[in-house]
Parts: structure tokens; C-alpha cells; sequence
């Protein structure tokens, strides 16, 4: 059986356009129903879900049968929550708050086995096909896709350093987290904001990586995409659904 092949790190490092969506909604049917739709990738959420590690096998599963990539968020830059991840298939992880070169460095000694990193050796997994890739400890890391993401004033200071660190497929601006680190909490749309959102996708381009982010106004994902972003999020599923069934209660709106 041969290795899996990495769609999502093909597409990004050719400098393909893919347009995501977060599943922060845990459970197959949800996952299943967004990977219908025509989304490039989805972000399996685990930092600010309820979902666990657990939870992202048949999310994960749900998914397979159709042409999209699943992209998993550990709660943490943790050796052992990457190493759960990849065995159960993961192969693409987001990695919340990488604040340097160091801690991405970190990330990418989690993803690969010895001797090149610290992964632990567990072969019967998912993510061998159940030991059935014949080569997967030599090679596993080829198919592998690391996304960091910087989200803090301190961590935008780091981006040349962390697009250094070799392993490091990707890095995803957090806009959330930035806007507090900036003073501006709730307002990820302050000018301010905005400003350093598109310098750093310039200077993630310029430093040779593919540059991410959440942008969940559709009219900022357009600008984001015309600044240079490579693979862009564009919307939440709890978000979506709350937008929904508050427009559908205006419709029926009895107040006199």
C-alpha cells in the first residue's frame, strides 16, 4: 500500500489557492456535511472546541471520501498531542501559538521520527494504514504538512526566523489573538490590525512560505487573497449557523 499523498501541502507549496472552512462542531455528520460542499480543506478544531483527540478519528473518516483535506488544531504545541494526531491520521496539523524559531522548531521535532525527531514509533496505526505502508518510518514525514501559526505582536516579529526553520510548511496569521496582543480585543478589524495582518502576509510570502488566515468577513478574505494569502479560511461553521437561524428569526418577526 502506498503512502497517502498530502493534496493540501501539493496545492499550498505550488501556490494554489485553497479556500477552508473550521469544524468546530464535533461529530461525523457535521464534518461529513461540510466536506460536501466543495471547501479545499477544513479545519478539525481542537483548541477552542469541544472536540477531542478522540473525536477527530471519525471526523476525519467522515471526510475521506471526498475531495477535501482535513487539517486537525491540537489544543497546544505538544509532543504527545502530535503524535496522537498523526497516528490517527492527521496530515496536516495548525499549530496554535508558535510565539519563534524555537518553538516551531519544537513542532517540527514532534512530526518526524527519529533520527530526525522525537515522534514516537507506533506502526500498527491508522496513519500507516495499520502498518500496511511498508515505508512509512522512513518516509512519513514527505506527506506531512506543518502549519504554525503566529498570532501574537511578538510572534509577527519572529516570522522571518520561524519561516526559517526548515519543516515548516506553512504559517497562518491568527487574527483573534492578534488584535488582543495589539490592544484591540473583539476588533481584529482595527486599522491597526489590518495593517499588520497585511505586512506579515508580505513578509510571509517574501521569507518563501505560503501564508494563511481565518478572515470570516468575506469582503477581508478578498483583501487578504489579493495581499497574497495562499490558503484562507473563510468562514466558521457555529458562526455560519448562528448567522442563519438569526436571519431566519427575523423573517418571522411578530413584534408589533
Amino acid at each position: 500500500m502506498k503512502l497517502p499523498e498530502n493534496r493540501f501541502k501539493r496545492a499550498i507549496a505550488a501556490g494554489q489557492q485553497q479556500i477552508g472552512l473550521w469544524n468546530s462542531i464535533t461529530g461525523t455528520v457535521t464534518s461529513e456535511l461540510l466536506a460536501t460542499i466543495g471547501y479545499d480543506w477544513l479545519v478539525i478544531d481542537t483548541e477552542h472546541a469541544l472536540t477531542d483527540v478522540p473525536d477527530t478519528l471519525g471526523m476525519m473518516q467522515a471526510m475521506a471520501p471526498y475531495p477535501v483535506s482535513a487539517v486537525v488544531r491540537p489544543a497546544v504545541n505538544d509532543i504527545v498531542l502530535i503524535k496522537r494526531l498523526l497516528d490517527l491520521g492527521a496530515q496536516t496539523l495548525l499549530i496554535p501559538y508558535v510565539q519563534n524559531a524555537e518553538e516551531a522548531q519544537a513542532a517540527v521535532t514532534a512530526m518526524r521520527y527519529p533520527p530526525r525527531g522525537m515522534r514516537g514509533v507506533a506502526l500498527i496505526t491508522r496513519g500507516s494504514r495499520f502498518g500496511q505502508v511498508p515505508d512509512y518510518a522512513t518516509r512519513a514525514e514527505e506527506e506531512l504538512c506543518l502549519l504554525v501559526q503566529v498570532e501574537t505582536v511578538e510572534a509577527l516579529a519572529e516570522i522571518e526566523a520561524i519561516a526559517a526553520v526548515d519543516g515548516v510548511d506553512g504559517i497562518f496569521i491568527g487574527p483573534s489573538d492578534l488584535a488582543a496582543s495589539m490592544g484591540h480585543p473583539g476588533n481584529a478589524r482595527h486599522p491597526e490590525v489590518v495593517a499588520a495582518i497585511k505586512d506579515a502576509i508580505t513578509r510571509i510570502k517574501a521569507a518563501g512560505k505560503p501564508a494563511g488566515i481565518l478572515a470570516v468577513d468575506p469582503a477581508f478574505a478578498h483583501d487578504c487573497i489579493a495581499w497574497g494569502t495562499t490558503f484562507t479560511a473563510v468562514g466558521v461553521d457555529v458562526l455560519l449557523l448562528l448567522q442563519a437561524a438569526k436571519n431566519m428569526r427575523a423573517q418571522f418577526n411578530t413584534t408589533p
